[in-house]
């Protein structure tokens, strides 16, 4: 048995389930809710799992609408180039669940995970638990045995009620505000950047990394008495006349001559910015050499977010934007790194999500669209697609898959062009798996002048 299962434990249903697969599949049909939010159900399995605490840690809680990802990827990379030991729970995954459940960077094996569950179902008796929630209490019953110096807890929809809230964490970081989930968070910024803050605690340090803050989260932390750490006010980025360097300054400190982090895109400097933040506020117990903070921001990986990849000389790009605050980064980075050829758009998107909208901040960086459904009860079809970018002029070539539109992207491109694919984690997902599933000799690389 793994040492991340009681001795004596004998799920009541585990001799059911020989893989990890049976696992997930049954918890998405446990709750009939697939987003319960709440923190009574999940706090009380907590309490029933009876773990070490997270005390042995420091713990460090990141929200956000665009950017929580992309900041867990450089605490990870900065912590592991300092010498430290980290615990990583982010959410959804890319292509194995085990990527949501990381130590020092390493997804968890399926045994691991499928021995936290089982020690899960053990003592929640009665209560239902969601999908979501079961991979929450798996991550923290993890990281309570195996005490890494760093637990980074990604919010994966909101903050206040949240399942990663009933922890509470030494630190807050807040990536930015925008409107996404408003059927959960409120029709306004303000309304989400409240509950975003609900992470805050009283007394303990929180950081807002982007430039644009919503009044209430100055008016939380204030209630809290937590000292809260602004971009642009408490810390500042400032970048050399030739765009190769940074200097971050904050708190009399500054620390000069910083690589550009390697994840692309001009926003990832306030992502790293606030890290770095974040890191300084924590130094007396996680003191970070200026050595390590370069070679962190230098190794950072994300897969999914402008990530970049060639074949045969046609360039790829897939990013996981999804609303009209984050494809505005897409449209000006795309904007920024132009090729020789043409801009071909693969776009798939959920029933909830601005499709009009972000159809039209796309419409001046591409000249040919393809649409695709998401076979999911919350996805588009690829006619539902099609009418709705078509309500703001756009006319694509619906495909009833993904892998029908790759299929006929491989027809349609030459080399010099270049594919965009967007609107999802479900859209990119299925990108790569189906291209992983033909086998494509693809190699990294980067867009000319990226």
């Amino acid at each position: 048995m793994s040492d991340f299962a009681p001795q004596d434990a004998v799920s009541r249903i585990s001799q059911r389930f020989h893989s990890l697969e049976d696992w997930l599949s049954w918890q998405e049909s446990l709750n009939p809710k697939t987003i319960d939010l709440g923190l009574e159900r999940v706090a009380e399995v907590w309490r029933r799992l009876q773990p070490p605490d997270l005390s042995a840690s420091t713990v460090i809680s990141i929200a956000g609408t665009n950017g929580k990802g992309s900041s867990v990827a450089l605490f990870e990379a900065v912590l592991k180039a300092g010498g430290y030991s980290t615990g990583s729970y982010t959410s959804p995954h890319l292509l194995r669940y085990n990527e949501r459940i990381r130590l020092d960077g390493q997804p968890l094996s399926d045994q691991a995970i499928m021995d936290a569950f089982q020690a899960i179902d053990q003592v929640r008796g009665n209560l239902s638990l969601t999908y979501f929630e079961f991979g929450t209490l798996a991550a923290l019953y993890v990281f309570a045995r195996q005490k890494p110096d760093v637990v980074l807890l990604e919010v994966g929809l909101g903050g206040r009620l949240d399942a990663v809230n009933i922890i509470d964490a030494d630190l807050a970081l807040i990536t930015s505000i925008a409107l996404d989930h408003q059927d959960w968070l409120g029709d306004d910024l303000e309304t989400i950047g409240r509950e975003k803050a609900g992470i805050f605690r009283a007394g303990r340090p929180a950081v807002y990394s982007a430039l644009d803050m919503p009044y209430s989260i100055g008016e939380q932390a204030a209630m809290l008495d937590a000292p809260l750490y602004r971009n642009g006010r408490d810390f500042q980025v400032r970048v050399d006349e030739a765009a190769e360097h940074w200097t971050w300054q904050g708190q009399g400190r500054v620390i000069p001559d910083l690589p550009l982090p390697s994840l692309s895109g001009a926003h990832q400097l306030h992502n790293a910015a606030g890290v770095v933040m974040a890191l300084s506020l924590l130094e007396q117990t996680l003191p970070v050499e200026p050595a390590a903070l370069r070679e962190g921001l230098q190794s950072a990986r994300l897969p999914g977010r402008l990530q970049t990849l060639e074949r045969n000389g046609v360039h790829w790009l897939l990013d996981v934007s999804h609303n009209p605050h984050a494809v505005v980064r897409l449209a000006q980075y795309l904007s920024a790194h132009p090729v020789p050829g043409h801009t071909h758009a693969l776009l798939g998107m959920l029933k909830d999500k601005d499709v009009e909208q972000v159809v039209d901040l796309m419409r001046s960086q591409v000249q040919h669209w393809h649409l695709a459904g998401i076979p999911d009860p919350r996805g588009l079809s690829a006619h539902e697609l099609e009418q709705r970018a078509a309500a703001v002029g756009v006319q694509g070539r619906p495909h009833a898959r993904v892998a029908d539109a790759l299929e006929e992207i491989d027809r349609a491109t030459m080399k010099g062009d270049r594919v965009v694919v967007f609107g999802s984690f479900h859209t990119v997902t299925n990108t790569l798996a189906a291209l992983e599933a033909r086998n494509r000799n693809w190699s990294s690389g980067r867009i000319p002048g990226g």
